[in-house]
């Protein structure tokens, strides 16, 4: 994810090769070069290794009415932290607020595996969970930041860089819970925690010196008012609108779907004697998402954004409702993967409405808000769905995702959104 020095300057924008005229994978390559999607997915894989090693590290040592509130306390963290991360990051630079973070977030991480491992009382795991949440280097956000920044007015183009990056994200959570599964099996369940702890500290550090990393924001001009690029001038611009807003609550909501629908097939595979085979299971769901992102980037289609998030979560409400008939691992297998079919169309389309809704100067930010909205949304259903699972059965976790996506198909189709939504840029 030459290594320009940074200073109170803005580090200026690398010179890409021109990107080949239509978009598409070629064109974001040229943009950012191949190194930048490298460390950018592998900096953020811990975000998907991080949960489900949560629940199942918490699950084999207490069970997972215990494992539910721990892993809420990780997303509630980074759902508060990523913002803060993101606003310091747009203020400061992404260079030394990302290797702050990633070092803090490494030590954190391995400090909750040795309080698990060391028998620590429940209030000491939820507090190091929040603190490790806390201090998510927020990778994936800052990505699209950064994409949004290198494409400049290219609509097209950025529209590519979006998809691809979203696409990314797929593929991680199609690897991390698959390897997080196999490793507690064949390892120890603290040891994709371990893995993660790793992986943010050397691919996070990469990303950070990348030569993309937008620099520190300029000082006050000389006339004594602020300048375009200072950290009054950022401050001073408005970051919520009525339609990040929107934008804001569908992603609560949508973590809110993934997080019971996660928390059943754990629900459900500790009830078989099969904990390990959770991840696998919810990798499903990321294989088929990771290929209608693909899809998406080489053929984005016709459909405005706005148009394309109703239809993208209605869909994903009608294939969510299988989970509620689900009795066994292959089946919910199966209805993992159906969901995921809309998974990665949705997420390109909320955050292709999130570069038209944010503030230029606050994009790292508005990018960070509308994750901390994922986050937030995962949270709060964990700590719901795992009580819930533990008193009731899977099905009660899974009846919570299908209640979070219908709320948000139900708030899409109400609102309609119009196409021709304006940024505060003045883009048409």
């Amino acid at each position: 994810m030459s290594r320009p020095t940074p200073s109170s300057a803005p580090t200026p924008a690398p010179t890409p090769t021109p990107p080949p005229p239509h978009g598409g994978l070629r064109a974001v390559f040229a943009l950012g070069g191949s190194a930048l999607p490298l460390h950018a997915f592998l900096a953020r894989l811990p975000a998907a290794l991080c949960p489900i090693g949560t629940l199942m590290l918490i699950t084999e040592r207490d069970g997972i009415g215990a494992a539910g509130p721990v892993a809420a306390a990780l997303w509630l963290g980074q759902a508060l932290g990523g913002p803060v991360i993101g606003r310091l990051a747009d203020l400061r630079g992404h260079r030394p607020v990302l290797l702050l973070a990633c070092g803090a977030n490494a030590a954190v991480l391995l400090a909750l595996v040795a309080a698990a491992l060391g028998g620590l009382p429940p209030g000491a795991l939820l507090a190091l969970a929040a603190a490790a949440g806390l201090t998510v280097p927020q990778v994936g956000p800052l990505a699209r930041a950064r994409w949004a920044r290198l494409a400049g007015g290219d609509r097209r183009l950025l529209g590519s860089a979006l998809s691809f990056d979203t696409t990314l994200d797929e593929v991680g959570f199609m690897v991390g819970p698959a390897l997080a599964g196999i490793l507690a099996v064949t390892v120890h369940p603290a040891s994709a925690l371990v893995l993660a702890a790793g992986l943010i500290l050397v691919f996070g550090t990469l990303f950070a010196v990348h030569p993309t990393a937008p620099g520190p924001a300029a000082g006050s001009s000389a006339a004594g008012s602020p300048s375009a690029g200072s950290p009054g001038a950022r401050a001073g611009v408005r970051l919520w609108s009525p339609g990040l807003v929107l934008l804001f609550t569908m992603a609560v909501l949508q973590g809110a779907a993934w997080s019971g629908a996660n928390t059943g097939v754990n629900a459900l595979a500790a009830s078989l004697g099969a904990a390990g085979a959770a991840g696998l299971v919810w990798a499903a769901m990321a294989v088929t998402s990771s290929i209608t992102g693909f899809a998406t980037v080489a053929r984005p289609g016709s459909a405005d954004l706005a148009a394309r998030l109703r239809w993208t979560i209605a869909l994903q409400a009608l294939l969510t409702l299988p989970l509620l008939a689900v009795s066994g691992l292959w089946s919910a297998a199966f209805a993992v993967a159906g969901i995921g079919l809309a998974v990665a169309p949705h997420l390109i389309a909320l955050f292709g409405l999130v570069e038209r809704y944010g503030p230029a100067e606050r994009m790292g930010e508005a990018m960070t808000v509308i994750g901390s909205g994922l986050i937030l949304g995962q949270a709060l259903a964990a700590a719901v769905a795992g009580p819930l699972a533990a008193a009731h059965g899977h099905r009660a976790a899974f009846a919570v995702s299908c209640a979070a996506v219908t709320a948000s198909a139900a708030l899409a189709l109400a609102s309609a959104p119009t196409a021709r939504a304006k940024s505060r840029r003045g883009a048409p």
